[in-house]
C-alpha cells in the first residue's frame, strides 16, 4: 500500500465491542488482521483473515471478489494505525461499513483476552 493521504474520518469500534459482536453474530462480519505473519505467530484472534500490507499488491486486486463491500467489515492490527491506513483505502474500493478496531490486538490482550500474548 504506497503512502496516500486521506481524509475522510474513519468509523471505530472499540475492543469490548469486537468481542461482543464476535460472540453475538459472527457471521454478520466480515474481520481482517493487516498485521504481517511473524505477528500473527505472536498473537491472533480467530476469525481474522490474515491479509499482511506488505502483501498489498498480491491481494489488492481481488479484495472486492474475497470480501463484500456491503458487510460490515473490521479491520485490525497491532495498535491501530496500519489498520486505520486499511480501512481508508476500503472505503476507496467501495466498502460502505468499514470500522477500525481502536487499539489493536494489544488493547484486545489488555482489555478482552490477556492469554493473548503482547508483543
Amino acid at each position: 500500500m504506497t503512502a496516500q493521504f486521506f481524509s475522510e474520518t474513519i468509523a471505530e469500534i472499540s475492543v469490548e465491542q469486537l468481542a461482543q459482536r464476535m460472540a453475538e453474530s459472527p457471521e454478520e462480519l466480515q474481520l481482517i488482521d493487516v498485521r504481517e505473519n511473524q505477528e500473527v505467530a505472536i498473537a491472533k484472534i480467530e476469525g481474522f483473515e490474515i491479509l499482511p500490507l506488505s502483501d498489498f499488491a498480491e491481494w489488492s486486486g481481488q479484495i472486492t471478489t474475497r470480501f463484500d463491500p456491503n458487510t460490515e467489515t473490521l479491520v485490525l492490527c497491532h495498535h491501530g494505525s496500519r489498520s486505520a491506513q486499511m480501512c481508508q483505502w476500503l472505503l476507496t474500493q467501495g466498502f460502505t461499513d468499514v470500522k477500525n478496531v481502536a487499539g489493536g490486538i494489544h488493547a484486545y490482550s489488555l482489555r478482552v483476552d490477556n492469554r493473548i500474548p503482547q508483543y
